[in-house]
Order: structure tokens, then sequence, then C-alpha cells
């Protein structure tokens, strides 16, 4: 897909990953919808960027949010031909701990958010994209957030690994009921990249991780991934897969 005027959704668009993305569609030519619940910092990239930016605050888990949200990138440019999946939220804690088992309330919102919300906002803005005019044949392209977490989740990380499990799962199925609709699937499973999250982490810890990567023995950075969802989106053979991104990395189990 020629991303040049162009509408994407970036959920999770604020910041880290997102905001990557956001900067990656931008400078290719997208009108991007920034979804994110943080208003301040939203607000501030949308500004930054200018008029082919907007921001829309959003709870991916709501279906009202998500609704309005592609409501308003339509009303706004006219239609959805991208969505990036970024939203989600990193919880830690064991299977059981010192004091019972792991409290069912932090995987069920785990969940909710990296699954299930990834899921809202993907069948909404493929339905949406559904509307387009084709594109030599194709009228949408969709890329999920997943984690190397999915295939190697550490200790502390069972909630996280299987919502990230999750999204890697309905890839190629999602991929499957979407082709005949034009619109193709994706998801990245990013390893140890440098975002905002990351520089909370002492630099001893920080060099500790960058040093478990073969090569290039560092952290990732976030305009490495925004580099990659562009790539997809252009690349019109790519469809049902997952891309780690990540060093070629492999988590041990803490």
């Amino acid at each position: 897909m020629n991303i040049n005027d162009k509408t994407a959704i970036v959920t999770g668009g604020a910041s880290g990953l997102g905001e990557a993305a956001v900067i990656s569609l931008f400078n290719a030519g997208a009108n991007v919808v920034i979804a994110d619940l943080n208003e301040e910092k939203g607000k501030a990239l949308a500004e930054k960027l200018g008029d082919r930016v907007i921001f829309v605050k959003t709870d991916v888990v709501s279906i009202a949010d998500v609704e309005n949200v592609c409501k308003t990138a339509i009303d706004k440019f006219g239609a959805i031909h991208i969505l990036v999946n970024n939203a989600g939220l990193g919880t830690v804690g064991k299977t059981i701990g010192k004091n019972g088992p792991l409290n069912i309330d932090v995987f069920k919102k785990t969940v909710e958010v990296n699954l299930i919300g990834s899921f809202n906002m993907l069948s909404h803005a493929a339905w949406e994209m559904s509307k387009n005019q084709a594109e030599d044949g194709e009228r949408g392209v969709i890329v999920n957030t997943a984690s190397v977490a999915a295939f190697e989740g550490q200790i502390g990380q069972v909630s996280y690994a299987a919502s990230k499990a999750g999204i890697v799962g309905m890839t190629l199925p999602a991929a499957r009921d979407l082709a005949r609709d034009g619109i193709r699937v994706c998801s990245i499973a990013p390893g140890i990249i440098d975002t905002p999250m990351l520089a909370q982490v002492p630099e001893p810890a920080r060099q500790s991780l960058a040093k478990q990567v073969p090569f290039p023995s560092r952290l990732g950075k976030p305009e490495e991934f925004g580099m990659l969802v562009q790539h997809i989106v252009e690349n019109g053979y790519l469809n049902g897969e997952c891309i780690r991104l990540d060093g070629a990395i492999r988590m041990g189990p803490q």
C-alpha cells in the first residue's frame, strides 16, 4: 500500500513504540489519528506534527470509544486504511506467590486491554476498511503489537505473555477472515526496545539487558519499530505473519 494520503489510526500512539509508528507513517505522508488515554502527550504530539495528525482520547476496551475514534477518523480524513494496534499494559505477577494464587483481576485486566482491546479495534477498523475502494485489490492493513514474551515469557510474566500469545494466535485467522475484503493483518513481536518504560530501569540493568542481545548487542530503537510498521504497510505480500524484532534474543526464565 502506498502510504501517502492514506489515513492511519495508531492506538497507544502518544509515546514509545506507538509514537514511533505515528512519526514513521506521518513522514511517509499519512494522515494519523493518535488513539490513547494520555491526553497531555497525545495532544502535544499531534500539535507538534501538524494538521495531518489529530488526537482522540480512546480506551480500546470500550466499544463506544472505538466506534468514536473510527468515526472521527472518517469524518476528518474520509476513510481508514491503516491500523497499528499498540495500546497495552505490562503487568508483573507469578502464578502463585507467598500469599496465594495470582489475583485473577490482574490476569483479566491484562488480557482485556492487550488482547480483547486489540481485537476490538481490529474488528471495528476492518469493518470500515472493507468499505474502501480497492487499490490493487487492497483495502487496508492492520499491524498488531505482540512481544517476544509471547514465545519466551519470563518468570512473573504469565498474564502479559498469555495476552501477547493471544495476539500472535489471532494474526493468521484474522488475515484469513479478512482476505476476501483485501485487508492484510500482521503482527510485530518486539524484543527489548528502549522506550520510556525501559528508561525507568537502572542503567546497570539496562546494560545487562543489552548484552543479552546476540547482535546488535544493544537495546532496540523505537524508530526501528516504526520502520517495520512502514515496511509491512508498503509490502503487499506480507500477510498473516508475526515478525520478531529482537536482535535474535531468546529470553531466559528471568
